[in-house]
């Protein structure tokens, strides 16, 4: 699966521009505020119909005009190509369509163009909270299984009813136990097979993820990942019924998988405290790489991988292990910026991978011929 086209009216700071990509490197070259990341934005609405860098939609219609579209061709192994098109409004919602047909829910387009980002604004899944790091697994859970993204999206409306029900037994002093038993109950039958299916994805995701920071590092150091759940100790109904008179107390529930978290720790102490900037990027390119592995062991044909300003803060050694993990037959389409243009010919001419460079400039876009490594 290949992107061959984007077009961009009025997204963020493009007016108009249509781009045509190679099946290997594709690079934006430009300097910092000029709309690199921005064409990684776009992309990833085309695979995951949202954004990854902007909180809102309409963060990313172009200053002082109404409407934004997004549009991308996606060509198969069969030469079939799909026509994905999202287009924003101020006020509305957002129009989601697949060669004119449109979703009945956003979900179902959720794994169908897989895409892996490696992002600075990825340090916050080290030094974030435990939402955080729960969000990245459930986002590649969710590429592999929908069903699992529904079933996560029914949790949380269930424990937004647990919890409601809890802030008014507290403030008028009467429990309506019979109102708990039932809303404890559908915890327990939506949280367990989440908590079960989290439990077998670390399982898998872990020893990729070891073995992607071990050759970037070049086996200099040890790292680890685990699951972090009450739900190892007990099953959830019990959890719930221990717990009763704390979640009262303090009016939300305190135990659940909308708790679960996850340990990563290098040479035995955490990478949230211990570990330098280049330890803790480098984290954050294995789990990512990770992601993209476990999505192929999936059955993904190669996931595209948007690569945002990744080289800072890496020492040359470990950009060079990583090209030559990106260098495998494995990786498929990879969409990369930098502000270095000389520097992103460099890295790949090294491991030999075709690339073509684009030039950034304030919403400008100059494509060039391909550049052969």
């Amino acid at each position: 699966m290949l992107l061959k086209k984007l077009n961009l009216l009025n997204f963020r700071n493009y007016q108009e521009i249509e781009l045509n990509f190679c099946n290997t490197v594709n690079c934006f070259s430009g300097l910092n505020g000029s709309g690199k990341t921005n064409i990684l934005e776009a992309i990833h609405y085309l695979a995951m119909t949202k954004g990854y860098f902007s909180g809102t939609d309409s963060q990313n219609i172009r200053y002082n005009t109404s409407m934004s579209m997004v549009q991308g061709v996606f060509e198969h192994n069969d030469n079939q190509a799909d026509t994905v098109l999202c287009t924003l409004k101020h006020g509305q919602k957002k129009q989601f369509t697949v060669n004119k047909n449109e979703y009945q829910r956003l979900g179902e387009h959720i794994g169908k163009y897989p895409v892996v980002v490696i992002a600075p604004i990825d340090q916050i899944i080290i030094s974030g909270g435990s939402e955080i790091r729960r969000r990245f697994i459930d986002s590649i859970i969710s590429q592999a299984d929908p069903n699992y993204l529904f079933s996560l999206i029914s949790y949380n409306q269930a424990l937004l009813q647990r919890n409601s029900l809890l802030k008014k037994c507290h403030q008028s002093g009467l429990v309506d136990k019979l109102s708990f038993d039932i809303w404890n109950e559908r915890l327990f039958d939506l949280g367990t097979p989440i908590f079960e299916k989290r439990k077998l994805f670390i399982a898998d995701f872990q020893k990729m993820f070891l073995e992607h920071y071990r050759f970037i590092s070049d086996n200099s150091e040890e790292v680890d990942i685990q699951y972090n759940s009450s739900l190892h100790q007990d099953k959830l109904s019990n959890l719930l019924e221990s717990s009763f008179d704390k979640d009262l107390e303090l009016k939300y529930t305190t135990v659940g998988i909308h708790k679960d978290d996850l340990d990563i720790v290098l040479n035995g102490f955490p990478v949230k405290k211990y570990a330098s900037q280049g330890q803790q990027k480098s984290v954050i390119i294995a789990l990512k790489l990770a992601q993209f592995s476990y999505l192929q062991q999936q059955g993904f044909k190669k996931p595209m991988v948007l690569l945002d300003d990744i080289f800072d803060k890496l020492d040359d050694n470990r950009v060079e292990r990583l090209m030559e993990l990106v260098a495998k037959d494995q990786f498929g389409q990879l969409f990369v910026t930098d502000t270095n243009e000389s520097k992103l010919n460099q890295v790949f001419r090294n491991v030999g991978i075709d690339t073509r460079v684009f030039n950034v400039n304030n919403g400008i876009v100059n494509e060039p011929n391909p550049q052969i490594a």
